[in-house]
C-alpha cells in the first residue's frame, strides 16, 4: 500500500478540522438549547422516569464523566454514571429480589370497589365478610388498601354523601327537569331571539312547553310557576324535586311558588350540564332533527313547529326508563 502523499494528509486534516469545528458548533446549539429550557422550567425539579434514566445513563457512560461535565446540563455527571451503576446492578440482582404480597385478582377488586360505592355504609370488616360468604377470604386490611388506592373514602365519610345516581334512584318516579333553549325567529322587526321554557317528567319523558317569551322577566317566571302547581292537573302536582340550573331566570319568586305545594328546585353545578342530562338530550334533539332545519317566520310558526316536533319525540319515548339506563346514558 502507497503511503499517503502531502497532499491527501493535508486534505484529511483539513477535512478532520473542519468536521471537529461542525461539531463543536452543535454541541454549542445544543448547549444553549438546554439552556433556554432550564430557564422555562423557572429553576423546578425535572421529574425523569425510569426509562428516561437508563437513556441517560447508557449515553453517558459512554462518553465518560470528564466529556460530561462539558455538555450534561439536566443533571450532574455524577448523578449520570450514578444511575449507570445502579443499572448494572439491577441487571445482576434479579435473583435475591424480594417478593412482596402477592396481588389480589383484578375481578375481586372490582367486587370491593362495587361493595363499597352500592353500601355506602359497610365498613372495610363490612366488606371482608361479605366476601367470605361467597368464598373470598381476605384480611380486612386489604380491603381497605384496594379501597385508598381507588379513592374511595371510609364508611363513616361515605355514609354522609350522597350521589347523583343515588338521588336520581331514590326520587325516580317524582323527579321533573327544566330548562330553557333559545330559537333565532323572523319578525316584523328583524331577528329576533326567543327562549323556550320546557319542563320534563324524568321517568317518562313528558314535556310540557311552558312558554317562549323574548324576554323572561320575574312576572314571566310567576306565571310560570303557577301554570305549574297551582291546579289539580298542573304539570308538576305529585312531583317532589325539579332540577333546574343555575341560569338567573330562575328567580327566586318562581322557586318560592314551587316550594308551597312540596316541589323542591334542585340546583345543580355550575357549568355541568351533564347534571341535567334528559334536559339536556331533549334540546338537542327537537334543535337538530326541526328546528336547526327551518327558517321560522313569526312567533306562530316557532309554537307549531315546538309543538309537532314535541309531539314526535314523545312517541319515541314513550317506554319508561330505569333510573340505572338513564345515569349511564
Amino acid at each position: 500500500m502507497k503511503r499517503p502523499t502531502f497532499p491527501q494528509i493535508f486534505l484529511l486534516s483539513c477535512l478532520a478540522g473542519w468536521l471537529n469545528r461542525e461539531q463543536q458548533r452543535v454541541l454549542d446549539y445544543l448547549r444553549e438549547e438546554n439552556r433556554v429550557l432550564r430557564e422555562q422550567l423557572g429553576g423546578k425539579r425535572l421529574r425523569l422516569t425510569d426509562g428516561q434514566r437508563r437513556r441517560l445513563a447508557a449515553k453517558g457512560h459512554a462518553i465518560g464523566r470528564k466529556l460530561l461535565g462539558d455538555v450534561a446540563s439536566i443533571v450532574t455527571p455524577d448523578t449520570i454514571l450514578r444511575w449507570h451503576r445502579r443499572l448494572i446492578r439491577k441487571k445482576w440482582s434479579y435473583g435475591n429480589e424480594k417478593r412482596g404480597r402477592a396481588s389480589i385478582p383484578a375481578e375481586t377488586e372490582k367486587l370491593i370497589v362495587r361493595m363499597a360505592n352500592e353500601n355506602l355504609s359497610w365498613g372495610y370488616r363490612r366488606i371482608q365478610g361479605a366476601l367470605a360468604n361467597i368464598g373470598e377470604t381476605l384480611a380486612h386490611n386489604t380491603v381497605k388498601r384496594v379501597l385508598l388506592d381507588h379513592g374511595i373514602d371510609p364508611a363513616t365519610v361515605r355514609s354522609t354523601k350522597t350521589t347523583w345516581k343515588q338521588f336520581l334512584r331514590a326520587h325516580w318516579d317524582t323527579l321533573a327537569a327544566t330548562d330553557f333553549f333559545s330559537t333565532e325567529v323572523w319578525t316584523k322587526t328583524g331577528l329576533t331571539t326567543y327562549y323556550t321554557l320546557f319542563v320534563m317528567h324524568v321517568a317518562t319523558r313528558r314535556v310540557h312547553i311552558v312558554g317562549s317569551p323574548t324576554a323572561p322577566d320575574g312576572f314571566f317566571m310567576q306565571q310560570a310557576a303557577l301554570d305549574l302547581v297551582a291546579f289539580d292537573d298542573s304539570f308538576l302536582r305529585g312531583t317532589t324535586h325539579l332540577i333546574l340550573d343555575r341560569d338567573t331566570k330562575f328567580t327566586a319568586g318562581f322557586v318560592e311558588i314551587l316550594k308551597e305545594p312540596g316541589v323542591d328546585a334542585v340546583k345543580i353545578p355550575a357549568r355541568s350540564p351533564n347534571c341535567n342530562p334528559h334536559a339536556e338530550r331533549w334540546v338537542k334533539s327537537i334543535k337538530e332533527e326541526c328546528l336547526s332545519r327551518l327558517v321560522l317566520l313569526g312567533r306562530g310558526s316557532l309554537d307549531r313547529a315546538i309543538a309537532q316536533s314535541g309531539r314526535s319525540l314523545q312517541r319515541r319515548a314513550s317506554t319508561p326508563v330505569s333510573p340505572e339506563c338513564a345515569h349511564r346514558a
